[in-house]
């Protein structure tokens, strides 16, 4: 379909609306004026579809049965036999540069996305504030008449602006989203999520059998059928971003114990099978060749029994997280069928927002929160609790051989942008009332930028060229709405960029150019590194699905054009300055990043203050720091004082059985307590935790002093401290513990007995020690 073909005449391309003038006659009284008008609420564009648009966290090609892969999507499946399945749909290699291209319909540099919003630097492509040129379809259909939801995650609000004193335009309701339900990061521990309604704080889940993907679904569920039962004749759009399957892999016991045994084979044996199923299902080429492991990946033969026995339970547990996830998104698609309107509802399942995560290193994680900052792990550590993971302990995530695994056929994983391992996801798309080529195949080459304007042209909507006063940049995308019913029809996208972390990548007329730089499970970089020392790989991709073929060597000439191609387009999309500093820019400090806090060394907490995100707290790693609290303690005094960060690494200062105490939660590996040997009297009391670091670096120790009004209680030495970041997703509460606990000892929200007046923190420079006072 073409816009020229829709019957609609489309939308302005000025929003919003001018603002409601009555034209008839007014006299003097309304007894000799025209009748009154009422300006009319915007109406969509006649016949306009509702969207649902899934998209899933750190999937592979490989990954799931409606794929090839070995995880049962019973949901995907159902939706590509009344529909189509993409196998050549691309996204950027990181999370939250997908979605600020999926929802822009801009490319990634464009819309100054080029990682995470934690590793933002000050450059056009790179700083994660997303420009108001480049206006998200939320706030577009919103406007044409649409009721808008976004339900999971939301990694594309600055870190600086995630905190209760806003500013809110760039959380997910500023950005054109009527309601909201989910997180605000990267990703969330699923037992005990720190979630978000609209603005406000979601009290934690008494249910002993929460779990975030079944919360999700739930309020997805809620929000379309309430909105559809006020507003029948409005058409909605529905974005649900559950965060499975991205660490940690968590998933009830019941969906674990359905895979038990199931991957004993291994990671080379599953991609062989892998592909077998693919080449039957079709959706790779029968001459699909499989691609040698990923340089640095071990053989699974080569390893220990016990490696094998703890690897094999890790993907059983991934494999748990999946299935279970799209189960959940069955209840979404479930609900929306049983709508009215269902045969005019687009649903786009997007499996993926980048390859599967190498991000748990050669020997798997227990702890993510290690890799960000800069520490591997031992198998041997995964193996000692193995039958703990998937709970809520671990913030748990396989080794990069299962990743690579689950991206089969193709090499390397997310973060490697330079190949489709990195890129390339399955894309499933349902519409029963228009889409007549049932269960097909489309070939077409896609990018996440042509979801867009895909979904503006069926939609009957004009993009706008000035949106809330600000001039738009043009979209990138390129509408595939052509292929709903040409299935052979070629390809509009002649020429698409990639580049994350200086890997480099360059797809231009069925050539691919590629580059690629580091291996995602190394989190430490030299500086002394140059792009110019990269190996380009050049590939023919017809009749090279996989990339299995190098022809650098045969077609120099076609290669030295790629690469010429390749500036081009980086210099035309804010691709410059490249930079390839890895963990490092987690730091906020290091570098630069706005903080609220500014150049403050002192702040006062009051009872009330619950996750404050770090962007928002002194900066206390590598340094000297003193806590004081002014409390009024019971008999018996039990709860939180203060706390920052969770399970996955902070620290906490709280009374147990009337005694003060304060644990350093290194990163899931260690938690040191300090405690006081005898409980304190009821009364007013001064506690103070006080840590005088030894300097010399990142990540030292120190020495931790516990007082009460003046007098040592607990003492002793912290050998090696936090470098880069407390947490993932978690911040700092006063007076009682959100999120996953920082220690094992007691029960969430662990709420104090006693009274806070308030809480002071200090910080000092490296060479200051924190001084009793």
């Amino acid at each position: 379909m073409n816009a020229s073909d829709d019957t609609r005449a489309g939308t302005p391309d000025i929003l919003p609306r001018p603002d409601f003038h009555f034209h008839g006659q007014v006299g003097r009284t309304y007894q000799d004026s025209d009748p009154a008008q009422f300006p009319q609420p915007v109406q969509a564009p006649k016949g306009a579809p509702n969207v649902v648009l899934i998209l899933l966290d750190d999937v592979g090609f490989g990954q799931f049965s409606t794929f090839g892969g070995g995880v049962p999507s019973p949901t995907m499946d159902r939706l590509a036999a009344e529909g189509l399945r993409y196998n050549h749909f691309h996204t950027t290699a990181l999370c939250s540069p997908t979605r600020a291209a999926l929802i822009t319909g801009r490319n990634h540099h464009s819309a100054s996305f080029a990682g995470i919003t934690e590793l933002a630097t000050g450059y056009d492509g790179y700083c994660c504030v997303l420009p108001r040129s480049c206006g998200t379809i939320g706030e577009v259909l919103r406007q044409n008449g649409y009721m808008t939801a976004w339900i999971g995650k939301n990694h594309n609000t600055p870190t600086w602006e995630l905190s209760a004193a806003g500013p809110f335009d760039r959380w997910a309701n500023g950005l054109g989203f009527d309601y909201f339900y989910g997180f605000n990061a990267g990703d969330m521990n699923h037992w005990n999520p720190l979630l978000f309604e609209n603005r406000d704080l979601v009290p934690a889940s008494d249910d002993p059998e929460y779990h975030l993907t079944e919360d999700l679904a739930d309020k997805a569920v809620a929000w379309v059928r309430r909105a559809k039962s006020i507003a029948p004749d409005r058409p909605y759009f529905l974005y649900v971003a559950p965060g499975a399957t991205h660490a940690p892999h968590q998933a009830p016991q019941a969906w674990i114990d359905r895979f038990k045994g199931q991957f004993d084979m291994g990671w080379d044996a599953y991609r062989e099978q892998t592909l077998e199923r693919q080449k039957k299902l079709g959706v790779v080429p029968a001459d699909t060749d499989l691609t040698e492991r990923s340089k640095g990946l071990p053989a699974w033969e080569g390893l220990e029994p016990d490696q094998k026995a703890v690897y094999a339970r890790m993907m059983e547990v991934f494999a748990a997280y999946g299935a279970q996830v799209d189960a959940a998104m069955g209840r979404v698609i479930d609900a929306v069928k049983a709508l009215p309107d269902a045969d005019n509802t687009i649903i786009l399942y997007i499996a993926g927002d980048n390859g599967s995560s190498a991000e748990g290193g050669l020997e798997g994680s227990l702890n993510e929160n290690l890799f960000f900052n800069g520490f591997p792990e031992k198998w041997q550590d995964n193996f000692v609790v193995m039958h703990e993971l998937g709970g809520p302990k671990h913030f748990n995530h396989f080794p990069s051989s299962w990743a690579h695994a689950m991206n089969t056929p193709f090499q390397w994983t997310k973060q490697v942008a330079s190949h489709f391992g990195g890129t390339r996801n399955p894309l499933i798309i349902s519409w029963p009332e228009r889409i007549k080529d049932k269960g097909a195949l489309r070939e077409q080459f896609l990018h996440v930028i042509d979801i867009v304007p895909t979904l503006y042209e069926v939609c009957g909507i004009t993009a706008p060229c000035v949106l809330n006063g600000i001039p738009q940049k043009d979209i990138e995308g390129i509408s595939f709405a052509f292929s709903f019913e040409q299935g052979d029809a070629p390809s509009k996208r002649r020429t698409q960029y990639f580049e994350l972390g200086v890997n480099r990548g360059l797809y231009h007329d069925g050539w691919m150019a590629s580059a690629p730089s580091f291996a995602p499970w190394i989190p430490n970089r030299s500086e002394d590194w140059s792009p110019d020392q990269q190996v380009w790989e050049l590939y023919k991709l017809d009749g090279d699905f996989s990339q299995a073929h190098d022809l650098a060597a045969e077609h120099p000439d076609k290669l030295r054009e790629l690469q010429d191609l390749w500036w081009v387009e980086a210099a035309k999309y804010s691709v410059l300055p490249l930079d390839w500093r890895a963990v490092i820019r987690m730091n906020a400090e290091a570098m630069g990043r706005p903080s609220l806090v500014g150049k403050r060394t002192q702040v006062t907490y009051y009872p009330g203050m619950v996750a404050l995100p770090d962007a928002a707290c002194l900066p206390m790693l590598n340094k000297s720091w003193k806590i004081i609290a002014q409390v009024e303690v019971p008999a018996g005094a039990e709860g939180m004082i203060i706390t920052q960060g969770g399970s996955e690494g902070g620290y906490g200062l709280y009374m147990k059985d009337g005694k003060p105490a304060f644990v350093y939660n290194f990163l899931g590996q260690e938690r040191p307590v300090f405690s006081a040997e005898k409980a304190l009297p009821p009364g007013k009391a001064h506690i103070e935790a006080r840590f005088d670091y030894d300097g010399g670096g990142m990540g030292k120790g120190g020495t931790l002093t516990l007082a009460v009004d003046g007098h040592t209680v607990a003492s002793g030495r912290l050998e090696r401290t936090i470098p880069i970041q407390f947490s993932i997703g978690e911040g700092l509460d006063i007076g009682l513990d959100t999120g996953s606990a920082v220690d094992w000892s007691y029960t969430l929200p662990f709420r104090f007995t006693g009274t806070i007046d308030h809480v002071d923190v200090e910080i000092y420079p490296e060479k200051t020690a924190a001084t009793s006072g």
